[in-house]
């Protein structure tokens, strides 16, 4: 596999852009190479700049659960852009695509459309700070919701403290409001709700744990979070940026069967474009402007190029829910031969799987929280990953992501992808 001119192009972008790319992880820091840079994409395949080709499992990221390049979502985009590109004004398109979210997702009466996922949670918390009149929050170690200044932290010394900046440039005032419980760890939710309780405007997670590798919600452990959330008066806030329309066209909330009083979207609801959405109860969401107080602007949010490839791709998923069963039975292939291997070979590895997002661990211990995850061998994920690679298989560059299936993936596809892993050494 021949590489040189993404080696030639890194060099080149590290001059002007810092560490060459765009965000930090297609880096290829945690695996220790050059990364790849692409030039095309079709169905299940990418095609980078030296014209290698590889089954993609990184599928940008999630919103790929289509495949790429879907006929049907660029014909639409392509008759979109004759019209023009943004008109900084209201188009029937917003319209259309916050209904179709709010009739996949009941929970969300209301929707407001906006860039990205980060731009989503970080609106999404602020609404729920306005609504109630607290300051405080609750994030979960390990659970990414973007890089707003006060979500970028991590636990201090006890876990169960004000958070501290996990991030320069940001001053700890900033982050002094949010507090960190333990993913799948009811009392150390509740230990926080008895001390800061009347404070707390919101808890926010990820319903399935998708940043820190792939990491399952234990039985009960949503249902403890709705509760606990009623009991105290605070927002609860699935933040299912990537589990939405992935997990089912009603997401996570209606897998688990949970009812949040707000949720924020992202990657598959823009099928490629930037756009994302944050959205609740009534109540709470017309205390966003210009109904209410809470701030909340943006010059391309639900542009119409965004708005009509989210819809093309919702139109899709809906008529073809068959896709959900096919995709899952795939990661479920996938997860088996990892297992196999592991098993065949004497290695140490764990693999979480729930629907189309997978993930494995090279660890002994149960996956189920951020410090379970993080005793991953991540030198061995690294050996993995390019061997992977080599294979003309394209996974996340990173111990702690998903591994993304989609509808373009064929059944050749599959088999191909499990024999490879299976004659690993």
């Amino acid at each position: 596999m021949k590489i040189e001119k993404s080696e030639k192009l890194f060099a080149q972008s590290k001059q002007v852009i810092p560490g060459g790319v765009n965000s930090p992880v297609r880096a290829f820091q945690a695996v220790g190479r050059t990364p790849l840079f692409i030039k095309s994409a079709a169905g299940s395949h990418i095609t980078d700049v030296d014209g290698n080709t590889y089954i993609d499992y990184v599928c940008s990221w999630g919103p790929g659960i289509l495949g790429h390049a879907h006929p049907q979502v660029i014909e639409a985009v392509q008759r979109a852009c004759a019209d023009g590109l943004t008109f900084g004004a209201p188009t029937e398109k917003e319209y259309i695509l916050a209904e179709m979210i709010r009739e996949a997702m009941p929970s969300m009466d209301k929707v407001r459309l906006v860039n990205s996922g980060t731009e989503a949670t970080m609106s999404a918390i602020r609404t729920a700070r306005g609504y109630t009149g607290r300051d405080d929050i609750i994030k979960f170690k390990g659970n990414y919701h973007g890089h707003s200044d006060g979500l970028l932290v991590k636990a201090g010394s006890a876990a169960l403290t004000t958070s501290v900046p996990d991030s320069g440039g940001v001053p700890a005032a900033y982050t002094q409001n949010t507090l960190v419980a333990l993913y799948n760890n009811e009392d150390s939710v509740r230990e926080l709700m008895e001390k800061y309780g009347d404070q707390v405007a919101a808890i926010i997670v990820e319903p399935v744990a998708a940043n820190m590798g792939v990491v399952l919600p234990k039985p009960g452990f949503l249902q403890f979070l709705r509760e606990i959330t009623q009991e105290y008066g605070s927002v609860l806030i699935f933040d299912e940026v990537i589990t939405g329309f992935r997990l089912g066209f009603g997401g996570a909330q209606e897998m688990f069967g949970i009812k949040p009083d707000m949720t924020t979207l992202g990657k598959i609801i823009g099928g490629g474009m930037p756009l994302a959405a944050y959205g609740g109860k009534r109540e709470i969401m017309d205390k966003v402007s210009p109904t209410g107080p809470v701030y909340q602007a943006g010059t391309l949010s639900g542009n119409p190029i965004a708005t009509t490839a989210g819809i093309e791709t919702l139109k899709i998923l809906k008529a073809h829910p068959e896709y959900y069963t096919q995709i899952a039975q795939s990661a479920e292939k996938i997860a088996a031969a990892f297992r196999d291997w592991a098993d065949k070979k004497h290695k140490k590895l764990q693999v979480n799987q729930i629907g189309s997002l997978l993930c494995a661990f090279h660890t002994d211990m149960p996956v189920v929280d951020y410090d379970s995850a993080t005793s991953s061998d991540t030198k061995a994920y690294a050996e993995y990953f390019w061997y992977m690679l080599e294979k003309g298989i394209y996974t996340a560059p990173a111990q702690y992501e998903a591994m993304f299936v989609s509808a373009a993936h064929t059944k050749q596809d599959i088999e191909e992808t499990c024999k490879i892993i299976l004659e690993r050494q």
